[in-house]
């Protein structure tokens, strides 16, 4: 059996570097599901609390408010600059195409570009549109990664998106900017072993979305076992577990204590790890359990199906 990793030396301030040169915080803070009214505010405590990475998206409806809520904690910290935090947003489905993808990006610039300047990574949400119009969004956010009137757009990648829809944007005659990153439901339950390491192949790192499974797992006996027996608590066992992969790990919560809690998983002394006993038991190659998306893998989407 491949050898597997019980430590790593990282801390909450650590940085990954990316194929094109720049780096990213392995920490991110998800907005997933916080409200337009109380993104701004939490934004603000988890960049207080340390995060520098803030992962949010058009179709959670709070981008604007979460730029705010950088700019605003910028304004307050002087001593921090804007380069020092990474903004990450998506375009959804409905904007894939290359004019509805440019409007898309003229609506971002509307949001974040007076709080923010401009925005570090911008990803393709999904494959779930068609091959046509997956092309012609890269093409357009292609255009972006240059210092541009409408919006600036530093790194360019993809989420949910399988080895079939890499192929394909590989093969393209139009490709020019590869994907920095690859956003993915990422979980003891749902490894990916063979995308990750078909990532790993061609340099673009994996971000790890709902790595506490939405809580769908937290009842799960065996975690619940290692929990009592370890004495790490369920929630940092599953988040050191997504560090030991080497993965971005994005921590979604609402509940304010929650945010330095999570963030609390890359300890102070530098080295994340877990017990050998609690890595072997969460070795689970073979799980393909998904837990988002209706429970249906995006990554195995074909080109007309619902």
């Amino acid at each position: 059996m491949t050898k597997l990793t019980t430590s790593a030396q990282l801390t909450k301030t650590s940085k990954a570097k990316l194929n094109n040169g720049k780096e990213i915080p392995v920490a991110g803070y998800g907005v997933y599901l916080v409200t337009k009214e109380t993104a701004n505010e939490l934004v603000y405590q988890a960049l207080k609390d340390g995060y520098r990475h803030v992962d949010s998206a058009v179709g959670y409806g709070n981008e604007k408010e979460a730029a705010e809520g950088v700019a605003r904690f910028l304004k307050d910290h002087p001593e921090v600059k804007r380069e020092d935090i990474w903004f990450t947003t998506k375009i959804p489905n409905q904007s894939h195409g290359y004019e509805k993808t440019k409007k898309q990006v003229e609506a971002i610039a509307d949001d974040v570009k007076a709080s923010i300047g401009y925005v570090d990574l911008v990803l393709i949400h999904s494959p779930k549109s068609d091959k046509e119009r997956r092309l012609e969004t890269w093409k357009a956010l292609q255009e972006y990664t240059q210092d541009n009137d409408t919006l600036w757009i530093k790194s360019i990648g993809v989420s949910n998106y399988g080895v079939a829809h890499l192929e394909e944007l590989f093969a393209w005659d139009g490709y020019k900017v590869k994907p920095v990153v690859n956003q993915l439901e990422l979980h003891p339950w749902l490894p990916r072993t063979e995308l990750i390491q078909y990532l790993t192949k061609h340099e673009i790192l994996a971000e790890a979305y709902s790595p506490l499974t939405q809580g769908d797992k937290f009842n799960d006996p065996e975690l619940l076992e290692l929990e009592k027996k370890s004495g790490i608590s369920k929630t940092d066992i599953l988040l050191r577990w997504s560090y030991l992969q080497g993965f971005i790990v994005l921590a979604k919560t609402s509940t304010p204590s929650r945010i330095i809690q999570n963030l609390n998983a890359l300890p102070d002394s530098g080295s994340v790890e877990l017990p050998d006993y609690v890595v072997e038991a969460l070795h689970k190659p073979d799980s393909a359990d998904v837990i988002t998306w209706g429970h249906k893998d995006p990554t195995l989407y074909k080109d007309g199906d619902n």
